[in-house]
């Protein structure tokens, strides 16, 4: 989009946000460019509102996943598979937040060697608490894009990150 400045044309976008002079070498490196710079200024903003109840995007990822496994957990491996943004060590993830009480950890009864995570109590009550908080924080950040608009980010980022569909 050019928006005129003082009669003069100004772009608008990534190109303008960074303040890069030269055009971009492609739409896909643009398109990646905006992928990365948008997935950082929503994180920020996200992050600002968990940190409001002392997590970080990590953990209160990591206790969702816990709060969705149900009474028996996960082993420490499927948590990192499940997580949103991967986390290689999720033994000391789960660390932190057995230090706080919110998680707790357990041998397998089947297989010594595995270990597997659960949510406690005061994990379910902090999420509880937080559910509302994040879900208006949540609209707050996307809610002017429009419904039918988003479904249809949410379709190009599957696109993106899954490549094109095989016949």
């Amino acid at each position: 989009m050019i928006v005129m400045t003082n009669n003069l044309p100004m772009k608008q976008g990534l190109q303008a946000e960074i303040k890069q002079k030269l055009p971009f070498a492609s739409r896909e490196e643009e398109a990646l460019l905006s992928i990365i710079r948008t997935a950082d200024s929503v994180q920020s903003r996200g992050e600002a509102k968990l940190k409001e109840f002392g997590l970080t995007s990590t953990q209160y990822n990591a206790l969702r996943i816990l709060r969705g496994a149900g009474h028996d957990g996960l082993p420490c491996s499927e948590i990192g598979e499940r997580m949103i943004n991967r986390d290689p060590d999720v033994t000391r993830l789960l660390d932190r937040l057995q230090k706080r009480g919110l998680a707790e950890r357990a041998r397998g009864k089947q297989d010594r060697r595995v270990i597997y995570g659960r949510i406690t109590q005061a994990g379910l009550k902090l999420l509880a608490e937080m559910d509302h908080p994040v879900e208006q924080s949540t609209r707050d950040l996307l809610g002017h894009i429009g419904q039918a608009k988003l479904q249809q980010l949410i379709d190009l980022l599957d696109l993106a990150r899954n490549g094109p569909e095989k016949p």
